[in-house]
């Protein structure tokens, strides 16, 4: 299945802890027999409203997104570790494709930001 990965982290002005956090979750996609096919960043934006978390406010944050082929229970282990750090504000797995390989293989692993893709 192919599925989208939709990250928001804290903003701390520091682009390692979102890269250390891609690396986290890319590189559990690859022990467990995914494949990734892109990482697209987006940078700072603000937050459609103030959102607390971890017994923080916050009103805006770094996206990323990141596009991979994988399990279920793959995106499961993602959904468990991104859950458990305390420097994720929000994040969400979207399925793309209807599951044929036909559909499947027409998206490709590029994000852009202001661009429809026709699936």
């Amino acid at each position: 299945m192919l599925y989208e990965l939709i990250a928001i982290v804290r903003p701390s002005g520091n682009l390692a802890e979102v890269k250390e956090i891609a690396r986290t979750a890319g590189s559990l996609i690859l022990r467990s027999g995914g494949t990734i096919r892109g990482i697209q960043n987006w940078g700072e934006f603000a937050l459609p409203k103030r959102t607390r978390k971890h017994q923080a406010q916050y009103t805006s944050g770094h996206y990323f997104i990141m596009r991979y082929d994988g399990s279920s229970r793959i995106q499961d282990d993602v959904r468990t570790t991104l859950g458990l750090d305390p420097r994720m504000i929000k994040f969400t797995n979207v399925k793309l494709g209807d599951g044929t390989l036909e559909s499947i293989s027409k998206i490709g692993g590029n994000v852009a930001w202001k661009e429809r893709e026709d699936f």
